[in-house]
């Protein structure tokens, strides 16, 4: 339920009302704006009803919010919200491009591509340290050592770092050496995870499932900020389809109406969206045009020595392409790159 205060509200007034609202049993929100005061209130309708906050002379509107998922909402914040960590910024004016290779593998591999990102314009190196793989006899990642990689990658460098977390177990630990942790496909509905990396309050990268309807998602966004990190960055990176010349069905119309439905900002993967090196481009093109905040591509410098997904890797030399092409589309879209 969203409670909207007259302009001439106190914050003493609110805190009365905030109060009630915590002793009922209920999560109390506190949403100041620059004209006047809104508050929010989460729990059971039925004990929401009882309280009767529109009696209180100074509430303007009490309206409930109709969607399953309350904080991740426009309902209750219209404006974007913006994510920070490092000194990377995702959302607002911006087009952001995060990239890097599937696996962090050695320390030359991985310098030498962070090198290469960071030279064009990308603000974030993404690179996986845990994988989750179909095959339990793929490369699964060097684990801490290729966390302290991209710490070291970060150091030298000075560009924030993303990594997959794969389980709760992992995340105290991946929290030392990344600054952002990001939720693969395969567990955007494992909850103990949602709740452990909302508990954290690092920043979150939280990936569409491989058959996740867009509520399913707004939801899973829900878990995190509901355990208190509001540090959440959604990522379309492509459906399971009946189609079989792609690796997935990049969905583009889940970003515009997550854009409608959401003030989080949303990212989308087109490297797994196509898992083809020559589509990644375009589709890049497409995603800045249709709204979203940014990308996160997959790049390696020797796609075809890459221990994984190297067939969806953009070179060097096509990571220079793509952001010189993406420039007049992110301009288009009222952005700077």
């Amino acid at each position: 339920m969203i409670i909207v205060l007259k302009p001439a509200a106190t914050e003493s007034q609110a805190k009365e009302i905030l109060q009630r609202i915590e002793d009922a049993g209920l999560k109390p929100l506190y949403m100041p704006g620059v004209e006047r005061i809104v508050l929010g209130a989460l729990g059971d309708e039925r004990v929401l009803q009882k309280l009767n906050l529109d009696a209180y002379p100074c509430v303007e509107t009490v309206k409930p919010i109709l969607t399953k998922y309350k904080m991740v909402s426009r309902e209750v914040q219209a404006h974007d919200t913006v994510v920070r960590f490092g000194n990377a910024a995702i959302g607002g004016n911006k087009f952001a491009v995060i990239a890097g290779p599937c696996s962090v593998e050695s320390e030359e591999q991985l310098l030498s591509v962070a090198e290469v990102v960071k030279q064009h314009g990308a603000v974030a190196l993404r690179g996986g340290a845990y994988k989750p793989r179909t095959s339990p006899y793929d490369f699964q990642g060097m684990g801490v050592e290729g966390l302290k990689l991209l710490k070291l990658a970060n150091e030298q460098l000075n560009i924030p770092t993303v990594s997959e977390v794969m389980d709760v177990s992992q995340v105290d630990t991946m929290c030392e050496y990344v600054d952002c942790l990001q939720i693969g496909a395969r567990n955007m509905q494992n909850y103990a995870l949602l709740k452990a990396v909302g508990e954290s309050q690092k920043p979150v990268l939280l990936k569409r499932g491989l058959s996740a309807t867009i509520e399913e998602l707004l939801l899973a966004a829900e878990y995190i900020y509901d355990a208190g990190n509001p540090n959440i960055i959604l990522c379309e990176r492509g459906i399971r389809t009946y189609e079989t010349a792609t690796r997935n069905t990049l969905d583009l119309n889940a970003v515009a109406y997550l854009k409608q439905r959401t003030h989080l900002p949303v990212v989308v993967d087109p490297s797994h969206g196509t898992g083809v090196r020559e589509l990644v481009i375009p589709l890049s093109r497409a995603a800045a045009a249709v709204g979203a905040d940014g990308i996160i591509v997959e790049s390696h410098l020797k796609p075809c020595e890459a221990l994984s997904d190297g067939h969806q890797a953009l070179t060097g030399p096509m990571f220079e392409q793509l952001m010189q092409e993406l420039k007049p589309f992110v301009e288009a879209a009222g952005r700077t790159l």
